[in-house]
This record gives structure tokens, sequence and C-alpha cells, in this order.
């Protein structure tokens, strides 16, 4: 397996674990909401918890899925800015190395 495997495994995994985790919280939502509603018969009970924690869980993705964007965005503007402070590095050690090959010669030229 390599390494690239392992990490795509290990995405798997928690993303597993994290809907897991969600599920759950949806489903103890929806039974606290529940038995404040005490007029509810046991089947319009099950049935505001299943539908509570189906929205539960749309919610959940949606935030997922709008948070995934905002970090691409983000990873996009970063890697423009990293990509323009290198390439300004490089022009200015171009520059100096330039300056110090110019001063170098004058340097040469002013001895000989």
């Amino acid at each position: 397996m390599t390494t690239h495997d392992e990490r795509a495994l290990v995405r798997q995994v928690e993303g597993h674990l994290l809907l897991a985790a969600a599920r759950e919280e949806g489903r103890t939502a929806a039974v606290r909401l529940s038995s404040r509603l005490g007029w509810l018969t046991d089947s319009q009970r099950e049935d505001v918890e299943r539908r509570f924690e189906e929205e539960y869980l749309a919610l959940a993705r949606l935030s997922w899925c709008r948070t995934a964007e905002r970090a691409e965005e983000l990873r996009l503007t970063y890697e423009a800015r990293y990509r323009a402070l290198c390439a300004r590095l490089l022009a200015c050690c171009v520059l100096g190395c330039a300056v110090l090959a110019a001063t170098a010669l004058l340097a040469l030229a002013a001895t000989g």
C-alpha cells in the first residue's frame, strides 16, 4: 500500500467517523426535541425524530461543503501569494547578484 493509498484510506475512515458522529448528534437532538412534545403518539414521535435527523444531516452536509469550498478558495489564494512571493524573492536575489557582480567588475576596473 502506497502512502497515497494510506492517506486516502485515512480520509475515508475520518469521513465515516464524522458522519457517524453527526448522525448520533442528530438522533440525540431529535430525541430531545420529541421528548418536549408530549402530545405526540409513538408513530408521530418516530416520524418527527426521523425527519429531524435527516434535516440535521442535510444541514451538516451543507456546512461541510461550504467549509470545503472556502478551504479550497483560501488554498488557491495562498498558493498564488506564495508563488508571487517566491518570484519577488528570486528577482531580488538575481538583482542582488547583479549588483554584486557590477560592483566587483567596477572594483577590478578601477584597480587595473
